[in-house]
């Protein structure tokens, strides 16, 4: 038996002992951990706020690979926790095959996608990440000094390619002239834990002109935000704020609220709606973000352009193309 394994174990006998009929909500991390100052600390977050707001308490695991995803659902079901929240798009196909011998119980799956005419106890939650990426676009083609930006992905999947497309988007909208070099960091899991690789392509992108860098990649984002600040370029962050990891350095972050999607559908308990849910600029689901860590980096004018283009895109008067809608990019060439 793994170390995980007995995690496992351990938490499904604590809650049949402690009281799961109280129906603590529970929570599984995608792979890269749940410090990752990026997408799975978010929804830590989201968990924790919810803890602190309420009183309540949840069980939360970080999975060590990809054979985990299915034993870890089944223990917490078993052992009365609902809803069983989940991060990232790969774990839907293991709550495909786990919902239904649990009817009663609710999964949340976090950028992924379950049918719901399939499975009536599942939540799909998405986010227009197309929306957030093109602020943040605009933002870095009006800081750019060299009309070059960059853009390094973690695992080359469409999802990560609406944020690349979103990007390439804004920044065209304010310099059709500029360049937008993307990479993406490899084609398995591992790339969202890489920071070393996401130093290497900060690398080759600054030496190719890039001044401002936008890293969508979980960990390996630390890498690209690390060097962008050791070379003295700009970079932009992704899901949580990291404005605060390099300040002055970091020109804003594209926040994806994965911790507001997490925080309610704990607070929904058992009564969970499983309609999908789509979090957009409407309704604060992405954004950009603005701090005492940034606000000497983003002039007026910068943040005029991007709140009216943000007004915009909400009123349906602008339109951001969804990579993920005919897998294609009019503005970047991939």
């Amino acid at each position: 038996m793994t170390f995980m394994h007995k995690i496992l174990g351990s938490a499904a006998a604590l809650a049949l002992t402690a009281g799961a009929a109280l129906a603590d909500p529970a929570l599984i991390y995608d792979l890269g951990g749940k410090f990752d100052k990026s997408f799975n600390e978010a929804a830590y977050n989201g968990a924790e706020r919810w803890a602190k707001d309420t009183g309540g308490s949840y069980r939360d695991i970080e999975i060590q690979s990809e054979a985990q995803r299915e034993q870890a659902l089944r223990r917490f079901a078993e052992a009365g926790f609902n809803p069983v929240v989940t991060t990232g798009f790969a774990i839907s196909s293991a709550i495909e095959s786990v919902a239904a011998d649990y009817p009663d119980t609710k999964f949340v799956t976090i950028d992924g996608w379950v049918d719901p005419g399939t499975h009536s106890n599942v939540l799909s939650v998405g986010f227009a990440e197309h929306e957030g990426s093109y602020l943040v676009g605009m933002m870095a083609a009006m800081a750019s000094k060299s009309d070059t930006v960059g853009f390094v992905g973690g695992m080359d999947i469409p999802l990560i390619r609406k944020f690349a497309c979103g990007y390439a988007q804004g920044v065209k909208a304010v310099n059709g002239d500029a360049t937008v070099i993307a990479n993406m960091t490899g084609t398995t899991p591992a790339a969202w834990n890489d920071p070393v690789k996401g130093s290497e392509l900060a690398k080759a992108q600054i030496s190719q002109g890039a001044d401002v860098i936008y890293a969508a990649a979980g960990g390996t984002g630390l890498g690209v935000l690390q060097t962008a600040a050791d070379e003295n370029i700009l970079s932009i962050g992704v899901d949580s704020n990291q404005n605060h990891l390099h300040p002055g350095k970091v020109l804003t972050s594209m926040l994806k609220r994965v911790d507001v999607a997490v925080y309610d559908a704990m607070t929904a308990g058992a009564d969970l709606e499983t309609a999908p849910r789509a979090m957009t600029l409407s309704d604060n689901g992405v954004g950009y973000a603005l701090d005492d860590n940034n606000a000497a980096l983003v002039s007026a004018d910068m943040k005029a352009a991007v709140d009216a283009a943000r007004e915009q895109i909400i009123a349906g008067e602008l339109s951001v193309h969804d990579y993920s809608s005919d897998d294609s990019c009019p503005a970047l060439n991939f």
